[in-house]
């Protein structure tokens, strides 16, 4: 738990800090002259709490739950050509009496693409891009006798997917992005895999014991990004990720999937309440499809140096 809370510090400073100076200077994104460079910044720190007394006769527990997260972007525009960042940072908690800290929600996802353009609403790119998460994570279960055992089912950097990405991107309006690359060669990065043999089988993540990574050089990757305002102050992100292997084990089951969505809806210019949900098929990880979903009240802080179009 100490762990949780410094990490969750740490997020919230770091939140606060590089864009101290540009929320001073300008309040007002619509004063900010034109950039080449456009950039953006939103964090967040929710809270989920519920509190029963030892009395309480409708049953439950009490709990504890904290959710942060960082996203900031710094786009380059200049003629045809075009150099895009984003680093997307999610975690959160829960902690019931007395079964202690969960962790529910964790996400590293950080990407860098360049891009030429070829005609008004396609570029031809090539990016880098990691995805992975910040802490250990554990399965719940009861054993015979009905004691709750965890086990080890992902650590830090555990696993680390890096892809590279070769091909083109369609980008109609400024809030949709849609690219395809026929290659985009993975890196799966699994230290010490053995140590999730007893939850995840004998291939954790689809690395062999024995190994730390699996190299897949034959594959593809659709990745289409959307992020608007869909109402006043209602914001709507989405990230969904396709990626196949053309390897001599191509079958449709073994098309990864993956969808991060999250609504947010401002009550005042710090209060913010949030949906979000990950939904993620990968044949290597598990056989059915996985979901999580949280709802969140607590406090944003967003800037940017330019103003959206309407």
């Amino acid at each position: 738990m100490k762990h949780a809370f410094t990490l969750v510090l740490l997020l919230a400073l770091a939140a606060w800090g590089p864009w101290q100076a540009a929320a001073q200077t300008a309040p007002d994104a619509a004063a900010v002259p034109d950039s080449a460079w456009k950039k953006s910044f939103t964090s967040t720190l929710n809270f989920q709490q519920g509190l029963l007394s030892s009395n309480w006769r409708g049953g439950g527990v009490s709990s504890l739950g904290l959710n942060a997260s960082i996203n900031a972007k710094a786009d380059y525009q200049q003629g045809i050509h075009s150099w895009d960042n984003q680093a997307d940072l999610l975690y959160a908690f829960v902690s019931n009496k007395g079964q202690g800290y969960r962790k529910s929600l964790d996400r590293i996802y950080l990407d860098t693409k360049y891009g030429r353009a070829i005609s008004p609403n396609w570029d031809m790119f090539v990016s880098l891009n990691l995805l992975t998460q910040f802490a250990p994570g554990y399965k719940y279960s009861d054993d015979a006798n009905g004691r709750q055992q965890a086990q080890l089912v992902s650590s830090t950097f555990a696993p680390a997917f890096i892809t590279a990405a070769y091909g083109f991107e369609y980008h109609p309006t400024s809030y949709f992005k849609l690219r395809l690359s026929p290659f985009a060669p993975r890196l799966t990065v699994v230290s010490r895999p053995e140590r999730f043999v007893a939850a995840l089988g004998e291939k954790p993540y689809g690395v062999n014991l024995g190994h730390s990574t699996r190299f897949e050089v034959l594959a593809a990757q659709i990745l289409a990004d959307f992020d608007k305002d869909i109402a006043t102050n209602v914001n709507l992100k989405a990230r969904y990720l396709l990626f196949v292997n053309y390897g001599s084990d191509f079958a449709l089951r073994r098309i990864d999937h993956r969808l991060d969505a999250s609504l947010t809806a401002k009550v005042n210019r710090y209060v913010n309440v949030a949906l979000t949900g990950i939904m993620l098929y990968d044949y290597d990880q598990d056989t059915a499809l996985q979901y999580s979903q949280g709802l969140t009240l607590g406090l944003i802080y967003s800037v940017q140096n330019f103003q959206e179009k309407k």
